[in-house]
Formats: structure tokens, C-alpha cells, sequence
């Protein structure tokens, strides 16, 4: 980790959540279709990673798409489910305690992740990463024996790229007492001084948990 470019980070967060918004905006900018941007938003997927690995971070935790995702064109479906499938096989070659999260019996769910819907040790096995791929918040609330996300922690630092101030169906249970961090620029121009300033904008907050 470079300490200049972070600042005085003393405070980790030891799970942090990421909304990866804007590719659709992104690629409209350039005068791309809305479908386009999604495989641009791959490649800042991995540069995340290997930053939170270099800190410390023991999870972290990415928005694939949604169920109410589902409802979009057939292009753009099949494009962001391309870039998830395409961006956990990748991951899959690199230290990480990997698990998919999402309704698998859906028609929506990629069948090449159904065997990561249990937590798969890759490598040296290091930080644990989560993706959210067809996933609800009811149906993870609903789910038989659930929440179906139980297995995933507590998040600290929630980080949401592309300026929108919602969760989204975001883990409720999980970042019940998240700090938000919400960053304007899109996240296919995500650069590393963008993840510095969420960090050090958690070390200013006042964390009680309630108490």
C-alpha cells in the first residue's frame, strides 16, 4: 500500500461492500450502447481486489447484478452476466476464498457459478471475496434456513461509484450499521485514488455500532 496516496489510514476496514455503478452511463458517454460498458467495468474488479489484499482487507464483497436487473433488454442481461461470469474466473486463478451469493435455480443465475454458491478455497486461500449475482434482497431474506447470504459478515465501509444514494437491495442484514461512502465518478473510470479517498474519508466517522 502506498501510505502517501492513503493518507493516515490507521482504521481497516475489515469487510468493505462495493456498489460498482455507472457502466451503463459510462458507455452512453462514449457513444457506446448501454450493454458495452459492462465489460469495461471488469478490469477495476481486479484492481480493487489486489489494493484491498495489500491493506489487509479479510473481505470484501461486489454488487453483480440483481434480480430487478433481470428486467432489462435481453443485450444488456447477457452482457452483465458475461462480465460476472468472466470476472469470477478470473478471480478464480488468484488467492481467494471465493462465494457467489444470487438465486441459483433461476434461469438468470450462470450455470458456470452454481458450484460457487458454496465458499471455494482457491490457492493460498487468503481474503474471502463475495459477488452478489442474481441477487434480492427478499429472496436472500426468504430463503430456507437463510438469510441465504449468511455466510458473509458484517460490512464497515460500503463503497458506492457512479453518485447514487441508495443501497440497492445492498446485503440489508450486512450493512445494518455500514458506513456509506458514495463516490461520483463511474465505475469503469475507477482509479486507485478514488478507493484512498472512501478510506480516508471512514477514518473522520464515529463508529458505535449504536452504542
Amino acid at each position: 500500500m502506498d501510505r502517501n496516496r492513503a493518507g493516515k489510514c490507521t482504521r481497516i476496514p475489515r469487510h468493505i461492500g462495493v456498489i460498482p455503478d455507472g457502466n451503463r452511463r459510462w458507455a452512453v458517454s462514449r457513444g457506446m450502447e448501454k450493454k458495452d460498458g459492462y465489460e469495461f467495468g471488469i478490469e477495476p474488479g481486479f484492481q480493487l481486489y489486489e489494493l484491498c489484499r495489500k491493506l489487509g482487507v479479510e473481505e470484501l464483497t461486489l454488487y453483480g447484478f440483481t434480480i430487478d436487473n433481470t428486467r432489462r433488454p435481453a443485450a444488456q442481461r447477457e452482457a452483465f452476466s458475461k462480465a460476472c461470469v468472466e470476472a469470477v474466473e478470473e478471480l478464480s486463478r488468484r488467492d481467494a476464498q471465493l462465494l457467489v451469493v444470487g438465486d441459483e435455480k433461476s434461469v438468470d443465475f450462470p450455470k458456470e457459478l452454481v458450484p460457487l454458491r458454496v465458499r471455494q478455497r482457491l490457492g493460498q486461500g487468503g481474503m474471502k471475496v463475495n459477488f452478489l449475482v442474481n441477487y434480492g434482497w427478499e429472496w436472500d431474506l426468504g430463503y430456507p434456513g437463510g438469510p441465504a447470504s449468511k455466510d458473509i459478515s458484517r460490512i464497515d465501509l460500503l463503497i458506492r461509484w457512479g453518485g447514487r444514494r441508495r443501497l440497492s437491495g445492498f446485503l440489508p442484514v450486512q450493512s445494518v450499521y455500514a458506513d456509506i461512502c458514495v463516490l461520483d465518478e463511474l465505475w469503469p473510470d475507477f482509479e486507485e485514488d478514488q478507493f484512498y479517498r472512501a478510506l480516508r474519508w471512514y477514518q473522520d466517522q464515529d463508529i458505535t455500532l449504536g452504542g
